[in-house]
């Protein structure tokens, strides 16, 4: 066999790529991976999901040390703030990460290669090594798992100095004396979660009238409140239609969705949050007839094949949830496919998670969609404020929020706003993936006193006979 002959070629590094690699390479497939950044993890390891929750989780500590200490008895007297430490830890936490992953490539025998990747054939990927060689590397099997990468709004071009976007947040040198976060989803209340607990005045700007938008009723309402009583100012309903940048920080033009006043807003550092679009330029994909759809994410079947053979595709470029846990589940389900194993994706169980305090995390149906397909349900809700464990630890704002099929009270859909809800949200997921009703997890002994109880009393509120409400 040549030295560059394999089984499957992934083209990417990312949690659907190096998850797909390693999978593949267990079942006994020869692999190779290529990704151009030189450190695998994709945008999630590298410049998202772990960098932005390390530093959710010192600015936690920080507003936690001022605010929250001295309730339970602890006197700290002044506290200081050393950013650079704070980014330095962050860092340390993404290399610990990416070591990792080179380490199951070498564990696992992928063969692991550091450079762009492009189709020049459908069995043919031609390597640009970071040192400039090129190598050419064959197989009858080629996935695409790039990811994706930021979307920009039209007369905003981002500097990553003044208008930024997740990437330049994440790497801030000063905590800003004002920051605007455009777009009110996942990503723009999580960074300006960071900001704002370390001192910075923080504006969302959401063009629809919800932050949130496609999670539950419930939830977006309650995160709206939990928002506005840390003082996040929001501005629903509004579009951005200019920026100007200059050496004082940014200027932004807003106007109104619903009656077109127009106003002017100034910030230090303006971060745009507005989604992400796929990545799939300098593939070489037109070049050999993959098919892409209207929005440029690449068309796949239900074993994730393009229209042309032994090309594949999973993860953020395929389209649905652009999330790491989802893209992991699609690698591993394609990696035993090429195996012969039945591998398979439940979308209907992938929880949705928000790293804000409180954490929100959802799964299944909403409300909202239960009704407009007319699906009879029952609703059991049960507030933190009355499990005991929320109060030991005075983290009482939430719920829990289970939708259950009105006719055999399968579980359909459960949200979670509240402390751990990140973690609660596993067993979710489970009754969910089984089939369990919410008879099911209303029968499950839950320890005391602990999060999950609330879980366990929003299942007997279903039928009315939750015990501590």
């Amino acid at each position: 066999m040549s030295e560059n002959r394999f089984d499957l070629i992934v083209i990417g590094g990312g949690p659907g790529g190096y998850v797909a690699a390693i999978r593949a390479a267990q079942l006994g497939l020869r692999v190779a991976c290529v990704d151009k950044r030189g450190v695998p993890g994709g945008t999630c390891l590298n410049v998202g999901c772990i960098p932005s929750k390390a530093l959710l989780q010192s600015s936690h500590h920080y507003e936690y040390a001022t605010e929250e200490f001295a309730k339970h008895g602890i006197q700290t007297g002044s506290l200081g703030m050393d950013i650079a430490a704070m980014m330095a830890r962050k860092e340390k936490v993404v290399m610990d990460l990416t070591k990792g992953i080179e380490f199951l490539f070498n564990k696992n025998g992928v063969t692991y290669f550091k450079g762009t990747g492009e189709l020049t054939a459908p069995d043919q990927v031609k390597v640009t090594l970071l040192e400039g060689e090129e190598q050419l590397l064959t197989s009858s099997n080629v996935l695409i798992a790039t990811g994706s990468d930021v979307a920009t709004l039209p007369g905003l071009e981002i500097d990553e100095q003044r208008i930024v976007s997740s990437t330049g947040a994440l790497s801030l040198d000063r905590v800003p004396a004002s920051l605007v976060v455009i777009g009110g989803g996942v990503i723009g209340l999580e960074l300006g979660s960071v900001w704002r607990r370390l001192g910075a005045e923080v504006t969302v700007v959401e063009f629809l009238d919800t932050l949130l938008p496609g999670m539950d009723q419930d939830v977006r309402k309650q995160m709206q409140r939990s928002m506005k009583k840390q003082k996040m100012k929001l501005k629903l309903s509004t579009k951005v239609t200019a920026a100007v940048a200059d050496a004082d920080g940014v200027r932004l033009t807003l106007e109104s969705v619903e009656t077109g006043a127009v106003e002017t807003l100034q910030a230090d550092i303006v971060l745009v949050a507005v989604g992400r679009r796929p990545y799939t330029s300098g593939l070489g994909l037109q070049q050999i007839g993959v098919a892409l759809d209207e929005r440029g994410f690449i068309d796949v079947d239900e074993h994730f094949k393009t229209n042309v053979n032994g090309v594949y595709a999973v993860g953020d470029v395929i389209g649905g949830a652009m999330l790491a846990h989802k893209a992991e589940e699609e690698g591993m389900a394609l990696a035993e496919h090429l195996a012969g194993k039945p591998g398979h994706v439940n979308y209907a169980a992938i929880p949705g998670i928000v790293y804000t305090s409180p954490e929100v995390a959802s799964v299944g149906r909403t409300e909202d969609g239960l009704k407009q397909d007319g699906v009879a349900y029952h609703v059991g809700k049960f507030p933190f404020s009355a499990n005991a464990r929320a109060r030991c630890n005075g983290e009482t704002e939430g719920f829990v929020k289970i939708l259950a099929d009105a006719k055999n009270d399968r579980i359909l859909g459960v949200h979670i706003v509240g402390p751990n809800a990140g973690d609660l949200i596993a067993e979710a997921v489970i009754a969910i993936e089984v089939g369990a009703s919410a008879e099911d997890i209303a029968r499950t002994c839950h320890a005391h006193p602990s999060m999950g109880e609330a879980l366990k009393e929003a299942a007997m509120d279903v039928d009315g006979r939750a015990i501590h409400i």
